[in-house]
């Protein structure tokens, strides 16, 4: 058994292997685009809402953000991996037709719960609100989250079966740079004209129905060249993995969002604020799990469909070594500065510093694992996928329900940090028994010094320089010594590669203007 990608190979396997890396990375770099200017907007939105509401709205604000995430995922049915894995699945196998019908069911099971799912809410948002939360003001968002629901779940679906044309174009301009930017700014046109918590949620719902049709668009624009009826040969093959897949994802999004829906019914608005400000700040880390594992689940879907275990296995470390390395600066900062960070928000929300210190420690086993989920799922286990988060989430509520009422935010911190590394280390696990593959290559071994180094300096400057100028002075300084140690110790092959990429384009960008 091989560890991790080996230098990259002669003859045939390195032309395909040259491709996936690049093709991954081309992928992931428009994806990775609009993931830092996501999470830039994201931020930013977070930040004002923390100043300009308090805490307490942004409890409320955050709470109502978690039901709609929630019954997005319910309302999809699963179908939005399953989307993406049978539209690449049918193009590799030049079946038009039935990618056309995989797509209208898709879309069509979806949307159709969606608007239940929104009727329900509509009708229970009082009951809800002040029986479950005992907060009338809760009343309102709840109300705009059952408006916002189906435009909400047309948009993934349809940018979830783009994908499978194994391009990210469309899901990074629409849900990741389209979306932060539309929301942000008629959230600051609500929050200036004085409309408060009730004009940031109707903010959200407006970015969520243009988003909505410029998806459809996307979509139709790479279904109008075809022309063969829809067929419907794979429905049970279909229904199975997004059954599967769906209670898959349900489970890793309820470990995301139930915490601070429990927060809400045993806190106080004011802890769920902090807890969400603490929670987005330590997500700011992540930026890189999420384009790159895009980019790499078709691939797993196609490569797998073909046979070809050997260019998985490759960038399946490959893609779990650049998420882990690009990370790693960020959660040294995040780890060794909690409070200075997260003072930007606001002297209330430095309380919880303790709070986005464990959030980092989960988050940094979800990103050192890599992308294991989507190989079990993009390879047809998302039975297995299904049983980790299952167990996870349960341990989460388990934990959440002992440790909230004794110790507040910190006890959902440390609920939701085991659950996520358990969950993580499983699936590590399974995809070694049942793929032989395992997320280690040589560049994760080289960024081990760098690491050291790196934390040697923040917390030196953290000794020496207090408040914000050490925190930027402790940022810049962990940067540029753990990029120095990672040249000094050489760079892997694959990384030459796309670097050579990424300069032959800068020199034919600057040679065309």
């Amino acid at each position: 058994m091989t560890v991790g990608p080996r230098p990259l190979p002669s003859g045939p396997a390195a032309t395909e292997s040259r491709a996936e890396v690049l093709g991954m990375a081309r992928g992931g770099g428009v994806s990775l685009a609009g993931a830092l200017f996501n999470q830039g907007m994201r931020f930013v939105i977070t930040l004002l809402l923390a100043r300009l509401l308090g805490s307490d709205d942004v409890g409320l604000y955050f709470q109502a953000y978690a039901f709609l995430t929630l019954l997005d995922i319910l309302a999809l049915s699963g179908f939005k991996k399953g989307l993406t894995r049978y539209v690449a699945v049918h193009l590799a196998e030049q079946d038009r037709a039935s990618l056309v019908g995989t797509v209208r069911l898709g879309l069509g099971v979806s949307c159709g719960a969606a608007v239940l799912l929104a009727v329900v809410l509509y009708a229970v948002a009082d009951m809800v609100a002040v029986s479950g939360f005992g907060d009338p003001r809760f009343v309102f968002p709840l109300r705009v989250v059952a408006a916002t629901l189906p435009a909400t779940v047309f948009t993934d679906a349809a940018l979830a079966a783009t994908q499978g044309w194994r391009t990210m174009r469309p899901y990074a301009l629409i849900g990741l740079v389209f979306e932060p930017a539309c929301r942000i700014v008629l959230t600051v046109v609500a929050l200036s004209a004085g409309w408060g918590l009730r004009g940031a949620m109707l903010a959200l719902f407006a970015t969520n129905v243009l988003a909505a049709m410029l998806a459809a668009g996307a979509l139709l624009k790479r279904l109008r060249p075809n022309r063969s009826p829809p067929e419907y040969k794979h429905l049970r093959e279909l229904f199975g993995f997004s059954s599967v897949s769906w209670v898959a994802t349900l489970a890793s999004t309820g470990l995301v969002w139930l915490d601070t829906l429990l927060l809400g019914l045993f806190g106080t608005p004011d802890e769920v604020g902090v807890y969400q400000v603490a929670t987005r700040l330590v997500l700011l880390a992540t930026v890189f799990m999420q384009p790159i594992g895009a980019s790499f689940a078709p691939r797993v879907a196609d490569l797998h469909q073909r046979g070809r275990r050997d260019a998985l296995q490759h960038i399946y470390a490959l893609a779990t070594s650049w998420i882990l390395r690009m990370s790693l600066p960020a959660f040294i900062v995040l780890i060794v500065f909690p409070s200075e960070l997260l003072s930007f928000f606001g002297p209330r929300f430095t309380a919880g510093a303790t709070v986005a210190v464990l959030l980092a420690i989960g988050q940094l086993f979800d990103v050192a694992t890599g992308p294991c989920g989507h190989v079990l799922v993009m390879s047809g286990r998302p039975s297995l996928s299904m049983a980790s988060n299952i167990f996870g989430l349960v341990l989460n509520v388990a934990l959440n329900l002992w440790l909230i009422p004794a110790y507040g935010i910190v006890g959902a911190g440390i609920a939701w940090a085991s659950s996520l590394a358990v969950i993580n280390v499983m699936r590590v696990a399974l995809v070694w028994r049942e793929l032989g593959l395992l997320p280690i290559e040589r560049g994760l071994l080289r960024a081990a010094p760098a690491v050291g180094a790196a934390a040697c300096v923040a917390l030196t400057t953290r000794w020496m320089i207090d408040g914000p100028f050490g925190l930027a002075v402790g940022a810049c300084a962990v940067v540029a010594v753990y990029l120095v140690v990672i040249k000094a110790l050489g760079i892997t092959a694959e990384d030459r590669l796309v670097l050579s990429m990424l300069r032959r384009r800068l020199k034919e960008r600057s040679a065309a203007a």
